[in-house]
């Protein structure tokens, strides 16, 4: 039987391995990305969610967006220019980033719980309906974007659970890199030599400054 890392593809095969998936420990991480054990899937149920969902049509009246939204949209719109080396606009974009990101409300209930149930929330329903409309659309820069979003909302969810799972602990002697194009995390000693996501090298990847060493 093989399962697959639903975040990079890795396959864990347990006829190489030599040891079933089930007797793995529950704080066991996928060697490419560092996900969690739970992020894994059968090879078979892998290979069907990559099957389109039938198209769901969204309501013609347009959303006001928040300046969080607005700072998130053009942070991406920044990584996106940078990685076609423009430079200039990349640095335009970020500026409204900053602009929108300072007039973003306090969020009163801010925690790992809420923080899970919009994960949980994106990845249920969020990602599936813009990949349906995309498709209908056929518009191929947005499932794009869904394919890296997934992932590396896919890669927030592991490491919560497993944040969940071991506490402070899970932090300890270790650092956290963000890959600068896509947003990937990873959490090691040091970034991985290529992005699991959108396959950028080591050198795009930036620590995590702020916390407190354990």
């Amino acid at each position: 039987m093989k399962y697959v890392c639903s975040v990079c593809g890795y396959i864990f095969d347990e006829v190489k391995e030599g040891k079933p998936f089930s007797g793995l420990p529950e704080v066991w991480a996928c060697p490419w990305c560092g996900a969690a054990k739970a992020a894994f899937v059968p090879e078979k149920a892998a290979a069907e969610k990559q099957e389109p969902a039938a198209p769901v049509y969204l309501d013609e009246d347009m959303e006001q967006l928040s300046p969080g939204v607005l700072s998130a949209l053009c942070s991406n719109l920044a990584r996106g220019c940078e990685k076609q080396y423009k430079d200039e606009e990349s640095a335009l974009f970020l500026q409204l980033a900053d602009f929108f990101a300072s007039a973003v409300p306090a969020v009163p209930d801010a925690g790992t719980e809420k923080l899970a149930e919009l994960i949980e929330c994106d990845l249920k329903s969020g990602y599936p309906l813009l990949r349906s409309e995309a498709a209908a659309e056929g518009d191929r820069g947005t499932l794009r974007i869904c394919t890296w979003g997934e992932k590396v909302t896919n890669i927030l969810n592991s490491l919560m659970l497993r944040y969940r799972a071991e506490g402070d602990a899970f932090l300890q002697n270790t650092q956290i890199w963000v890959c600068t194009v896509c947003g990937f995390i990873y959490v090691g000693s040091n970034p991985p030599e290529l992005c699991p996501v959108c396959k950028v090298p080591a050198w795009k990847f930036e620590k995590v400054e702020g916390r407190t060493s354990a």
